[in-house]
């Protein structure tokens, strides 16, 4: 439909507000999601958790992030990126505050299951709203707007460490097993926030109103919020083709000869950069304090370092480079130098003295190239591989599939 809307380009000031606000959310996704990775052993400590037990603790997000994403990717596709986009700060709020009061580890599992359900809404539509509001071409292109997921999760890893860091420095050391309950206790305030100013700014995509028929309604859009001076064009070009409404059908577009070979590589890089992930990234703090044998305000500061200044980093330079490089070169080059980082840390083994720095310098080295390359493409597979009326239910299907590699690592 979009042939049937004429437009002269104009200030891009809307469109910037809404990439914002999108990458709010994914702030907001990243920094639930990560929370947890630093208190996990006080919660095992101050709830007497089992392996078994604790292992549930952190897979309960997962859990909720597979049901968010495979109903958030369906609804965002059948009903607007706008009102789902309102809608998941609230799980964001109740279930920051739910895991912050929980008395037990089953009220815990519970909120972390809602806070997970929040996650899985949130992801399909901030990266559609990225993608519809980006230039397919020249600086702030598609590629690279979808990219900046990854140094935006990075940066709110860096910030929960940050807040760590105060707390721990400003706490009575009685008050340490409680650390966790204000670092993720926190995560309503940023939700809140982002939800009036969603609220105050946001609208409805041009792209998916143009989808489903109503080019009067993305023209008022595209007018009132972008500032682009649109028109319809003449009516006989109003005749074309709309694309089906979303069902439960379009999971099995997805695997049609059109869009089958773009579905399996959007869930290789997916599951593979996943993997990698939890068991390197969303596990530093535990690496560096238990296998590096390193007390809580080094594995804070570490931790803190690897996020901010290699995790935000590599995924800049990823966005600096999608354009010319390529998303599938950057994820070779990613996984490429992520092997050999793993390798090296196998050869340290249980490191002592000054080989503790080294070994911590190859966590980095693994960041900065997941940042870079796969973890940036995992996301930018699942929402580029789709046109706009397939794009939720993609991204929705993908995630899920990540998430399942996740809770079984």
């Amino acid at each position: 439909m979009a042939n049937a809307l004429a437009y002269q380009q104009g200030p891009q000031k809307g469109a910037f507000a809404v990439v914002v606000l999108a990458l709010g959310g994914i702030f907001m996704d990243a920094y639930d999601f990560s929370s947890l990775a630093f208190g996990i052993t006080q919660i095992k400590t101050q709830f007497g958790l089992d392996p078994f037990t604790t292992g549930l603790v952190n897979a309960s997000i997962f859990v909720g992030a597979v049901i968010g994403a495979l109903g958030g990717g369906y609804l965002v596709d059948r009903f607007g990126r706008y009102r789902l986009f309102m809608a998941d700060m609230v799980f964001f709020v109740v279930a920051a505050l739910g895991c912050a009061l929980s008395p037990n580890e089953w009220w815990l599992i519970f909120f972390r299951v809602i806070m997970g359900i929040g996650v899985g809404l949130d992801l399909p539509v901030a990266m559609a709203f990225l993608a519809e509001f980006s230039r397919l071409r020249g600086k702030g292109n598609r590629n690279q707007r979808v990219n900046s997921w990854s140094p935006a999760w990075y940066g709110a890893t860096g910030v929960g460490y940050v807040i760590v860091l105060i707390l721990f420095l400003s706490l009575p050391a009685a008050q340490y097993d409680h650390l966790w309950r204000f670092v993720v206790g926190f995560g309503a305030v940023p939700a809140l926030v982002v939800l009036v100013v969603r609220r105050s700014y946001l609208a409805e995509s041009p792209q998916w109103l143009a989808n489903q028929g109503d080019l009067t309604g993305a023209v008022d859009i595209l007018r009132s919020k972008h500032n682009i001076d649109a028109v319809l064009a003449e009516k006989s070009e109003l005749d074309l083709a709309r694309p089906p409404k979303t069902s439960a059908k379009s999971f099995g577009v997805l695997f049609s000869p059109r869009y089958r070979m773009r579905t399996i590589a959007a869930i290789c890089v997916s599951v593979f950069s996943t993997f990698g992930y939890n068991a390197v990234a969303y596990g530093t703090p535990l690496i560096i304090s238990t296998m590096f044998k390193q007390g809580p305000l080094v594995t804070i500061l570490s931790s803190l370092v690897i996020n901010f200044g290699f995790g935000v980093g590599g995924g800049l330079l990823g966005v600096a480079l999608v354009s010319r490089t390529g998303a599938r070169n950057l994820a070779i080059i990613g996984f490429a130098v992520q092997t050999a980082s793993l390798l090296v840390l196998a050869l340290l083994g249980l490191p002592q003295g000054v080989l503790v720095v080294f070994a911590v310098l190859m966590l980095a080295t693994f960041i900065f190239f997941q940042a870079m390359g796969p973890g940036a493409q995992l996301m930018a597979y699942s929402t580029l591989s789709y046109p706009t009326s397939l794009r939720g239910v993609g991204i929705g299907f993908t995630r899920p599939c990540s998430a399942r590699s996740a809770s079984c690592r």
